[in-house]
C-alpha cells in the first residue's frame, strides 16, 4: 500500500511541475526596466514594416520599436512573429500564452495589432471574449488599400471596375485576393492573378504578366521605391462595396502590464505630434497618415 501511495505522491508531483513549467510568466513594468531589455514581438519577412537585411532587424516598425526602448531606456529585443492562422492566435502565442514549441517565451509588447473596438471585444461561439487577456492600445499609424498600375498598358485606373478587362495581380488568400475575386458580382475573377506574395505579384506586374497589384499601401510603396520604374504608378484608390478600406495600427500587451502601456504611449505620442513617425517613414520612401485618434486632435487645433 505505501508503494501505491508512493508512486501516486510521484505521479502527482510530476504533474505539478509539468503543469508549473506550462506557465508563462509575464514580465512585470518593474522587471522590464530592470532587465534593460524591452522585448518586442513583429512579423518576420514583412517588408517595409520589419524584416532583415544582412541578418540586422529593419523596417519601420522596428525603427519605431527601438525608439519606444530607448525612450524608457532599455534596449530593444526582436522577437519573430511567423503568423499563425489567425492573429487571435499570433497574440495567444507572443502575449499572453506562448507556444509550445518556445516554451517560456512572451513578448512585452506585440506591434502592427487593429487598434480596433469590434476586434477588441470580439466574441466566439461561446460568447467570451477571445482576446480578454490582451490590451490594445496607442494608434500609430493608419494603413489603406493601394493599386499600383503600369501606364504602358493601362491609361488610368479610378476604379477596380478597369480590372474586368485587364488582369490583376493579388497575394493569394488576401483580402484584395477575396475582394476583387467577387465584387461586381464576380466580373473581375477571371483576370485576378494569385500569387504566393505581394512581392512576387509585383514581380508579375514588372514582368508584363498583369497589368497591376493590389495590397498594402506601405507595401505597394516599398515596391515602387525598390523597382524605381517611372511606368509604375498608384491609382487613384475607389474600392466600391469594401468593407473597410482604412485602419488605424496600434500595440498590444497583457492586460496585467497597463503600466507598461502607459509608459509606451507617453513615448510614442511626441514622435507623433512632432512629426518624427512620419520623417520615419519618408526615409523608407513611404507614406505617414496619422491614426484616427490623433486626426481628432489635429482637428480640434486647428479649429482653435
Amino acid at each position: 500500500m505505501n508503494a501505491v501511495r508512493l508512486v501516486l505522491s510521484l505521479w502527482l508531483a510530476l504533474c505539478c511541475a509539468l503543469a508549473q513549467a506550462d506557465v508563462v510568466k509575464v514580465r512585470a513594468f518593474d522587471d522590464i526596466i530592470e532587465s534593460g531589455v524591452l522585448k518586442v514581438a513583429m512579423y518576420e519577412n514583412f517588408p517595409p514594416y520589419s524584416y532583415q537585411q544582412d541578418g540586422q532587424p529593419r523596417g519601420v516598425d522596428v525603427e519605431l520599436a527601438r525608439k519606444l526602448a530607448e525612450g524608457l531606456d532599455l534596449k530593444l529585443e526582436v522577437l519573430w512573429v511567423t503568423p499563425d492562422e489567425t492573429l487571435d492566435d499570433d497574440l495567444r502565442n507572443f502575449i499572453w500564452k506562448g507556444h509550445y514549441l518556445r516554451p517560456g517565451v512572451l513578448a512585452d509588447v506585440m506591434l502592427r495589432v487593429p487598434y480596433d473596438r469590434e476586434f477588441a471585444y470580439k466574441r466566439n461561439e461561446l460568447g467570451e471574449v477571445i482576446n480578454e487577456l490582451v490590451v490594445m492600445f496607442a494608434p500609430y499609424q493608419r494603413e489603406r488599400w493601394q493599386t499600383a498600375y503600369d501606364d504602358r498598358r493601362i491609361d488610368e485606373v479610378p476604379s477596380v471596375a478597369v480590372f474586368q478587362y485587364h488582369p490583376i495581380g493579388v497575394e493569394v488568400d488576401s483580402v484584395p485576393s477575396f475582394y476583387l475575386s467577387s465584387v461586381f458580382e464576380g466580373r473581375l475573377a477571371k483576370h485576378t492573378h494569385h500569387y504566393p506574395s505581394i512581392r512576387e505579384a509585383f514581380a508579375a506586374l514588372q514582368q508584363g504578366e498583369v497589368d497591376a497589384t493590389m495590397a498594402m499601401r506601405a507595401e505597394i510603396e516599398w515596391l515602387l521605391e525598390q523597382a524605381d520604374d517611372k511606368h509604375l504608378k498608384l491609382a487613384e484608390n475607389a474600392y466600391p462595396n469594401m468593407g473597410k478600406q482604412v485602419w488605424d495600427l496600434g500595440m498590444a500587451v497583457h492586460e496585467s502590464n497597463r503600466q507598461l502601456a502607459y509608459a509606451l504611449e507617453e513615448v510614442l505620442e511626441p514622435l507623433i505630434l512632432e512629426g518624427e513617425l512620419e520623417k520615419l517613414y519618408a526615409s523608407y520612401g513611404l507614406s505617414y497618415e496619422l491614426p484616427g485618434l490623433y486626426q481628432d486632435v489635429e482637428s480640434d487645433v486647428a479649429g482653435r
